[in-house]
């Protein structure tokens, strides 16, 4: 009877010993875990751990796995993560497109009404009142240009019937010409030289019927078109400010906007126009605005 009642208080203690247990002493109790060889039980390594220290090390790496996933998604890997990815990039693309568009505007705007003045100024149009469009520092700018004085116009005159040439071999910026390589328009003979003072700004060349007219270089036809005076002209616009103007063909083979090649076919040698007097063609050369002498840089 005695036993029984031992034995009956002794579990109730060991019950109420077990029970007093925490979570605080569940975390920090330490456990040692054993790695032994299968073979021969022969212990290798011992690792001593508590359920605190696991839990922190767990919670540990969820953390850094989910700061790089999200890294990832956000840069590597974002277009297989986040599905706006392509909807942002085709949004960027489009804003680029939009600001190149009108930048392309611009330009095109600038290059066609100097292209329109240069025409003008060359079929022999009177500029007056109109606004002509330039360009400065690299921005479009709307001057009004006056008609020209008449002690401006003297002056002018006597500019033109004085020795003075717009431009000359030892200038440097005809120099840079010269470094250059043109093609001859055409296969003949010149006969009428050029003269600034007699305000015949280019060369004329007679040659055999119905000869093909060349480009001197390669560049972009700005003009292609009937005048009273010249007939048949196309005008082409090269690099570095250099224009040629071909006169008085029987045809013209380009139209505006074509672009073609040094030596490429242009025209048929003609005699149209009213400042023509027989077969020829009438070929000048613009450099920066100014008329220079082809000879100087083409054989004929």
């Amino acid at each position: 009877m005695l036993f029984n009642i031992y034995f009956c208080i002794s579990q109730h203690v060991i019950f109420k010993l077990k029970s007093r247990k925490t979570l605080s002493n569940w975390l920090t109790n330490r456990y040692l875990l054993i790695l032994r060889n299968e073979e021969n039980f022969a212990e290798k390594t011992t690792i001593s751990f508590t359920y605190a220290k696991l839990i922190l090390i767990t919670f540990l790496l969820l953390l850094i796995i989910m700061i790089g996933s999200l890294y990832l998604s956000s840069t590597l890997m974002a277009q297989w993560f986040d599905p706006r990815h392509e909807l942002i990039i085709m949004d960027r693309h489009l804003v680029n497109l939009v600001e190149k568009v009108d930048s392309l505007e611009d330009q095109i705007r600038i290059k066609d009404q100097f292209i329109v003045n240069v025409q003008r100024v060359l079929i022999g149009e009177v500029i007056g009142d109109d606004s002509i469009f330039i360009n400065e520092d690299k921005s479009s700018v709307n001057k009004l240009i006056d008609p020209i004085p008449a002690i401006d116009s003297q002056f002018r005159k006597d500019f033109e019937t004085s020795e003075l040439t717009f431009l000359t071999v030892s200038n440097p910026i005809s120099q840079e010409l010269a470094d250059q390589y043109f093609y001859s328009p055409i296969e003949g003979m010149v006969t009428t030289e050029f003269n600034i003072k007699d305000e015949h700004y280019g060369i004329d060349i007679v040659s055999k019927s119905n000869e093909p007219v060349k480009s001197v270089a390669e560049g972009t036809v700005i003009f292609s078109d009937w005048t009273q005076e010249s007939g048949n002209v196309i005008i082409i616009q090269h690099r570095g400010n250099i224009m040629s103007v071909y006169k008085h063909n029987s045809a013209l083979l380009k139209k505006v906007g074509n672009f073609v090649s040094s030596g490429q076919v242009i025209a048929i040698i003609g005699n149209t126009g009213e400042f023509t007097s027989g077969p020829h063609l009438h070929f000048e050369m613009w450099y920066n605005g100014n008329p220079v002498d082809p000879e100087e840089f083409i054989s004929f």
